[in-house]
């Protein structure tokens, strides 16, 4: 069985990975009425043929998929990305031949539009920043569910970020060496911060979803939601990764647990 063909569903009751605030459904793109939509062109490079081949069956059975090319190792990876300019790379970090982040390195230096979603079993905190920093737009576990893997290709396909959860949480981690009582009042200060959206933005580092930071901080999701619209605007950004990246490098809370 491929480590794809999980239930599609999706329910609140489980632990999922959640695209970050602003993510659209759909690729995106735009096109006339009446006219049939351009397919999403998908690479796939993973060293095992039943993985490869059941994420290209899955993809195929969607019909807005296209994929355009397989590939074995890294070397190969970027042979396929350059001949065949895919909008997606569905790229094993554990590739072999020219490992994953070598594949990134290479793809950086080619300057190509593709847009790289990791997939992987296991993977250590700083390749997964190492990987973000070399361009990729989404992170993925490959026990994840085909109905979530459509939606972080939708989401990259979008502009925006794809990376659960616990993803989340471990990138948070390896920026920085945990320590007592760590703030930055004066950048939080110069970005006018109120004390409320501060504790949103430490719930955002620590990987909670809007449910659970409104739960607890007693406000509905819509006020979560105006709170975050309200910090993007101030520090500049445009997802909850970005967020809590400079969060994290500015200082702006407590890197521990926030007690909210």
């Amino acid at each position: 069985m491929s480590p794809f063909s999980h239930p599609r569903s999706d329910s609140e009751g489980n632990n999922r990975d959640v695209p970050p605030t602003g993510a659209k459904s759909g690729s995106g793109r735009r096109r006339p009425p009446g006219q049939p939509p351009t397919l999403i062109r998908v690479a796939i490079a993973d060293a095992h043929p039943v993985v490869r081949e059941g994420l290209r069956r899955l993809l195929h059975a969607e019909q807005e998929f296209h994929v355009v090319g397989q590939a074995e190792d890294g070397t190969q990876a970027v042979k396929l990305v350059k001949a065949s300019r895919p909008d997606v790379l569905m790229l094993d970090a554990g590739i072999p031949g020219m490992s994953g982040m070598r594949v990134l390195r290479e793809l950086a230096k080619a300057q190509t539009d593709c847009r790289v979603i990791l997939l992987n079993a296991s993977i250590e905190r700083a390749q997964v920043l190492e990987a973000l920093r070399l361009g990729v737009r989404g992170l993925v576990t490959k026990n994840t569910t085909i109905a979530l893997m459509i939606k972080s290709i939708h989401t990259v396909m979008s502009g925006q970020y794809w990376v659960g959860r616990e993803s989340v949480a471990d990138l948070i981690g390896s920026l920085v060496p945990r320590r007592a009582g760590t703030h930055a009042a004066p950048f939080a200060q110069q970005t006018e911060l109120t004390r409320r959206e501060l504790q949103i933005v430490a719930a955002v580092v620590a990987g909670y979803a809007n449910k659970e930071i409104a739960s607890r901080l007693s406000l509905s999701e819509h006020t979560v939601k105006h709170h975050l619209s309200s910090i993007f605007d101030k520090l500049g950004v445009t997802n909850r990764l970005e967020v809590a990246l400079l969060a994290i490098k500015q200082k702006l809370v407590d890197d521990r647990d926030p007690e909210i």
